[in-house]
């Protein structure tokens, strides 16, 4: 399968924490006054056509071709929101921006100095936020402005960079030792452990899977 422009970005045994993006107030304050000119030509059309209805297909051709613009505008407003992504990883913070033409910002979580988060009392109600990072690189600050659930990208920020620095590293099943290889259960026990240990396997899918590889005996 192929990777996404996202996933290509990773460098080996990377994670992705946490995908965000803006609120979707900002998506709706883009696209309101083309859904606005797009009624209003609708409108204009429909009037038209029955006030003129000897010149209903002229009028049809005209409408419809007035009426693409606003629906261009709309959709590629539509395609840069989605392809505008905040992405924390157990290594950096990933700011990426453009359709075709892309446009992409790191922020190393060892060189992160302090996260600076502002709601205001309607970004509380409605779940939205700025959030700034300030790191010791030549960039400096990172600001993203508006994103979704600002204290959850905090805080899987947060944590990301904690268990950066106390140096304890995610690592795939794949690289565990004698992965593939025939096992007996009490390995495959040990294997999950270590698993759960590293955050990879919550308690409940441990115990979940526990349950299996001992049914099994």
């Amino acid at each position: 399968m192929a990777k996404s422009y996202l996933e290509s970005l990773l460098s080996e045994r990377e994670k992705i924490e946490l995908i965000s993006r803006q609120h979707w107030f900002i998506l709706v304050s883009m696209i309101f006054l083309e859904i606005f000119t797009i009624l209003v030509i609708m409108a204009v059309t429909i009037t038209a056509a029955i006030l003129l209805n000897r010149a209903t297909f002229l009028i049809g051709v005209v409408g419809f071709g007035l009426l693409m613009i606003p629906v261009v505008s709309m959709i590629r407003d539509i395609l840069i929101y989605t392809h505008h992504e905040y992405v924390v990883t157990n290594r950096r913070v990933i700011q990426i921006a453009g359709i075709f033409n892309k446009q992409v910002t790191d922020s190393s979580l060892e060189k992160v100095n302090d996260v600076k988060m502002v709601q205001s009392a309607l970004g509380r109600i409605f779940n939205y936020g700025d959030v700034e990072i300030l790191t010791a690189s030549e960039l400096g600050a990172n600001l993203f402005k508006r994103i979704e659930k600002p204290v959850q990208f905090k805080t899987a920020m947060l944590n990301a960079k904690a268990r950066l620095e106390s140096g304890e590293q995610w690592v795939s099943p794949r690289d565990l030792p004698g992965f593939g290889a025939p096992q007996g259960v009490p390995a495959l026990l040990a294997q999950l452990e270590t698993l759960r240990q590293q955050g990879v396997l919550t308690d409940a899918e441990f115990q979940e899977k526990k349950a299996k590889l001992l049914a099994k005996i």
